[in-house]
Formats: C-alpha cells, structure tokens, sequence
C-alpha cells in the first residue's frame, strides 16, 4: 500500500503542568512550546538530512523515510502539516508494525522495512514540516483525530498550524509539564519532475556490512556524529529485516541488539574523533 504524504507543515512544543497550571504557549509560527525544562529529548529527521537542522528537497513521487529517537522511553506521535494547512497523523496508524512506543536511546524509522506501505511525496509544493510530540504517558487523540480499524491512518479533523497546535494544547495540557517535549523536521516539495536528490548534498553513507558473515568489521573515517552512523547502521539492519529491539549508549560508543525471525544480531560502534569502527555479529 501507498501512502501520499501531502506533506504537513507541523508546529508543535508543550503545555505547561504545575502548581501555576501555566498556559501552553503558542509561537508565532504556531508551535507549541513547554515553558519547563524537562530532562525528556525527542529527535525528528528524514533520509535526506540526518541533521535534522536543513530543509532537503524531493520531488513529486519521491519516497520519504521518516527518523525519530528518544532519550527516554516514551510514546511518540508524528504529524505531518502541508503548505496549504493539511494536517496528516503520520504515528500511529494502523499498518505500522511496533507501534508508536519507542525504548529508550532507541532510534525507529517509518515506514520500516517490513512495513507494507510507503509515504510518496505529492503536491502542493512547498516547505513543509514534521512534528514529533513525545510523552511519558500514552495520549487520547480522539479530540483532533478519528480511529476506525479499517482504515489504515487515523482522519484529522483539524487543519492548520494553528489548529492543530491549540488541539495538541488541550491533549497536552493535564500532563506534568515534564512529561512530553516537541521537536520538528523541514523538508521541501520542489519542483522539476526529477525525482533524484539535488547533487549538491550528498549523504556520506557508512561501509555496508556483509551480512553473509557470521561476524563483520569495518574502521573508517567520516566527519559526522556517533548518532548519524548509528541511525544508518539502524537503516541497513531495518532492510534486512532485522528489528531493533534494544540499544544503549555509553560515552562515544553505542550498542543494539535485532532480532529476525527467531535469530539475534548485534552492532557494536565506537567512536574515536572522526574514526568510527563497528563490529555485527549474527
């Protein structure tokens, strides 16, 4: 199954919960934002910009990857906001295998490969963003979205930035300002009808490992971080049907162990300035 990713210019940050019962706070670009500081962390990327932090260009019939990781074990929820207001709940639905709870340190990309549906990007064109709002708690969507089992993604029934930040106010606002946190992802619908990414950025990608060998090694150097090659390495392991069921991390060396169809595997990666070196074992 397809699923057209009218891409969705989402804004989101927190309510506030405490003895003052703070307001939540609404940015000028419709965001909402947690006026407390909360020790709980959520990343949002695409495939096209590990950094989270650049606006990436795709075309109309591009396949779009989406990453999310949390520091905390939490439940994520990503929306997806298109230049003319429509809003799409992209997390959960109901094709996504694992659900929306991710572990801690855990990085999860959607769809996934053993996923049976895809996000094709189509019009309009424009910027766009993606919201990931994680929670310690579980959260009741039905107000800003409806769930019938048998279609595959929930209906949104508010439209816009400012609609769907205000909604999210209200779903957040019982929880302890220290429970959820926002982060947000850009990326561009251009336009040209080619549907390769723009030479001008390329993404170095890490060596591939055999995954004929029982135990595989690789030391290379690449000038990006611990997190970027771990969530590539998640990628690859994902396309061979392998799913991440934990990962932890310890000063500049990360640890995650899969399973598929019955067996384990692990990947090992450290990580020494700009040397990285990773070990699988299956």
């Amino acid at each position: 199954m397809k699923k057209t990713l009218t891409v969705l210019t989402a804004a989101l940050g927190a309510a506030a919960f405490g003895s003052a019962h703070a307001a939540p706070q609404i940015s000028a670009q419709s965001i909402i934002v947690n006026p407390a500081p909360t020790p709980l962390t959520v990343q949002v990327w695409t495939d096209r910009d590990t950094s989270g932090a650049r606006t990436p260009n795709y075309y109309v019939g591009n396949k779009i990857r989406l990453f999310t990781k949390t520091n905390e074990s939490a439940y994520v929820y990503l929306f997806n906001v298109d230049p003319n207001g429509k809003v799409d709940l992209i997390l959960p639905n109901n094709l996504q295998s694992g659900g929306n709870y991710l572990r801690a340190g855990e990085t999860r990309v959607f769809p996934s490969a053993q996923d049976n549906f895809t996000f094709d990007i189509a019009a309009p064109y424009g910027v766009n963003k993606v919201l990931a709002l994680a929670s310690r708690e579980k959260l009741n969507l039905n107000q800003l979205a409806d769930f019938q089992s048998q279609n595959a993604f929930a209906t949104v029934n508010v439209s816009g930035q400012q609609g769907l930040a205000q909604a999210l106010s209200i779903v957040v606002n019982p929880l302890p300002q220290t429970n959820w946190v926002t982060d947000t992802a850009f990326y561009n619908v251009a336009r040209g009808g080619t549907t390769t990414p723009a030479p001008s950025t390329p993404v170095a990608q890490v060596p591939r490992p055999n995954f004929n060998q029982a135990v595989w090694r690789s030391t290379f150097r690449m000038n990006t971080t611990l997190e970027r090659v771990h969530a590539q390495y998640l990628n690859l392991m994902s396309n061979q049907g392998y799913r991440l069921t934990s990962t932890s991390r310890n000063g500049s060396r990360v640890y995650s162990t899969f399973t598929r169809s019955g067996r384990t595997a692990s990947i090992l990666i450290d990580q020494n300035g700009s040397t990285f070196s990773v070990k699988l074992a299956q």
